[in-house]
């Protein structure tokens, strides 16, 4: 995470200039874009105190300025006790010297929680007086088992042992654990069975994600682990002002990431080796599965912290060993259009231009712009960071979390991003902030065409305040048909920011679940309108950076509320066909309910 030369600031800002012109796709004709957002109210207000989200994070720094202290840390939107709503998982850190005579809880900068270790809140979302949906969450850490210790990092969900309950994997600075979901009669409970599944990692892991890699029905696990940092091996770097500083990524040697096959029977082997993914040792931030190629195979694509990114292309056959060849470099997703690579945190996929195949957008370091690569439907990629919009309005942040969100309902992915420093920022050293790394986070909205345009002053005072961003998880929690952020901020209290935007247009949501009720992760999802146009959507949890959102799909309809049909595409193959849904609610979509159909268009 360093900062980029004054020639590359300039060679950004000249092809910002030059490509402000290039081969958009057209934009939207006259009367069918979004009209101007002007919302008199904020976009989003935050809601975390007042429903009792009282969580606050701690890092655990007593000044020796570690590498890991700034990373930290995720979080997660889920349905844990499947009553319809979402509950919410917040990872914590710890102190990271308990050793004889190295500094102890007396000497951290910030000081610790009441209650140790990270922390699970149940939503018990009730009707109120006036028949709105009200929020309260409930700490129930102590009586779900989730007891997870240890130097928290990330979070992913997911069904793998096909029980129709999600569970979830923790990634940290020092050993991983996979917590099963055991829930009944409504209360939370957890077990953690990291041991038996063989899915242990005592590196410094990250992101993670599951997906059915091999199409056998059963999801596997991906794990982006960081760099070689140790305490044994700690560096002290210095700012650009001579202060102690955090080093950054290229002080340490890159690791390779993991990769585990389920079998099926509660446990997993390891396919790191075996698969490919062991001969190219990264410096993976943020990970996400999509089939990128449109050969039916869910594929992996890694963002790597200064290192170039990758994407693994599955070769493998269905229901055969697992096997990826990286094609980040030919496919034009590894390095920035100057040829370099960038401080890759975050990443989303999703159709950001509506050409029924997945885009990639990632978040880097201030200096270096936020890239949007554009998926051709083969895999191939093309750098549209500048001509986006997307570029230039995010050189003076660092973002880490991103994520897709139709925070208008008008039927076009919108850009949440979610910004903090990892290098003192001097100004706010020099007016004595504790921990100068604050930034405002960020939204953009999708104007069509390929264009974005930043709207942060309308999100609310809760978007733009400055703060040390990490993780955020996109979710409807109070099911009002309006997508929420859950934002997780390094040494700071947790935000939720409900959505507030105008009611104007319209919108339906779906559960895509397999034949046992699991969420059918990786499956496609298109929407098709009376007029012919369609959207189309992924059915996921990862993404961002460190966290894990809601899998339900929450579509927005614009003015017209008609729906002529929707069509999933399942992993492993085949379509089925949904006609008659009703707007304004959530549906719940099982493979083998329908008649198949041909293929979506």
């Amino acid at each position: 995470m360093k900062r980029c030369s004054l020639a590359s600031l300039l060679a950004v800002a000249l092809c910002a200039f030059a490509c402000g012109g290039g081969e958009e796709p057209a934009a939207r004709a006259a009367g069918e874009g979004p009209a101007p957002a002007g919302a008199a109210e904020p976009l989003f207000v935050d809601v975390a105190a007042e429903s009792g989200l009282d969580f606050v994070h701690w890092n655990g720094m007593t000044g020796g300025r570690y590498f890991v202290e700034p990373v930290g840390s995720g979080c997660a939107l889920a349905d844990l006790d499947g009553d319809g709503d979402l509950d919410v998982y917040l990872v914590q850190g710890a102190l990271l010297e308990p050793r004889t005579g190295g500094p102890g809880e007396g000497d951290a900068v910030f000081p610790p929680p009441a209650r140790r270790g990270g922390r699970l809140y149940r939503n018990d979302l009730a009707p109120g007086a006036d028949g709105r949906p009200v929020l309260r969450f409930t700490d129930v850490t102590a009586e779900s088992g989730l007891a997870a210790g240890g130097y928290g990092m990330g979070v992913a969900s997911g069904d793998y042992d096909n029980d129709g309950r999600l569970d979830l994997y923790l990634t940290g600075f020092g050993d991983n654990q996979l917590w099963r979901n055991v829930s009944d009669a409504g209360a939370i409970r957890f077990e953690e069975v990291t041991a038996a599944a063989g899915v242990g990692d005592p590196q410094w892991s990250t992101s993670a994600t599951f997906a059915d890699l091999d199409a056998d029905g059963w999801l596997d696990l991906f794990v982006a682990d960081y760099v070689d940092f140790r305490l044994e091996n700690h560096k002290l770097c210095r700012s650009a002002g001579g202060r102690p500083d955090y080093c950054g990524p290229v002080s340490y040697d890159g690791v390779p990431d993991r990769l585990f096959h389920n079998r099926g029977d509660g446990s997993f082997e390891d396919a790191t080796g075996t698969s490919g993914v062991l001969d190219a040792p990264s410096s993976g931030l943020g990970v996400v599965a999509a089939d990128f190629d449109g050969d039916g195979r869910l594929d992996l694509y890694v963002a790597n912290d200064l290192r170039h990114n990758h994407l693994w292309r599955n070769v493998g056959a269905p229901g055969g060993p697992l096997r990826f060849e990286d094609v980040g470099l030919e496919s034009g997703s590894a390095v920035s259009m100057l040829g370099l690579p960038q401080a890759s945190m975050g990443v989303v996929a999703g159709d950001l231009d509506r050409d029924g195949d997945d885009d990639l957008f990632m978040t880097h370091l201030s200096g270096e712009n936020n890239a949007l690569y554009v998926n051709d439907g083969r895999g191939r990629f093309d750098d549209r960071s500048a001509a986006s919009g997307l570029g230039t309005a995010s050189l003076a942040g660092t973002g880490f979390g991103t994520a897709l969100v139709d925070y208008d309902r008008d039927g076009w992915p919108d850009v949440v991003v979610v910004n903090g420093a990892v290098k003192v920022i001097e100004a706010q050293a020099n007016d004595g902030e504790v921990y100068p790394l604050k930034q405002p986070d960020q939204l953009y909205r999708n104007l069509g065409g390929g264009r974005f345009e930043e709207v942060t002053g309308q999100s609310g005072e809760a978007l733009a305040r400055s703060g040390v961003s990490r993780g955020v998880a996109v979710g409807d929690v109070d099911n009002d048909g309006r997508s929420d952020l859950l934002i997780a901020d390094n040494s700071g209290p947790v935000r939720l920011l409900v959505n507030r935007s105008p009611d104007d247009n319209a919108w339906f949501g779906l559960r895509v679940v397999d034949a046992h009720g699991r969420d059918a992760l990786g499956a496609r999802v298109a929407v098709v309108r009376p007029d012919g146009s369609l959207s189309h959507h992924r059915v996921a949890t990862d993404g961002s950076y460190l966290s894990a959102s809601d899998p339900r799909l929450l579509v927005g309809l614009g003015a017209d509320p008609a729906i002529e049909a929707v069509r999933v595409t399942w992993v492993g193959g085949g379509t089925e066909e949904w006609r008659g849904l009703a707007p304004g609610r959530y549906h719940t979509l099982r493979a083998g309910e329908r008649r198949p159909t041909a293929a979506a268009r």
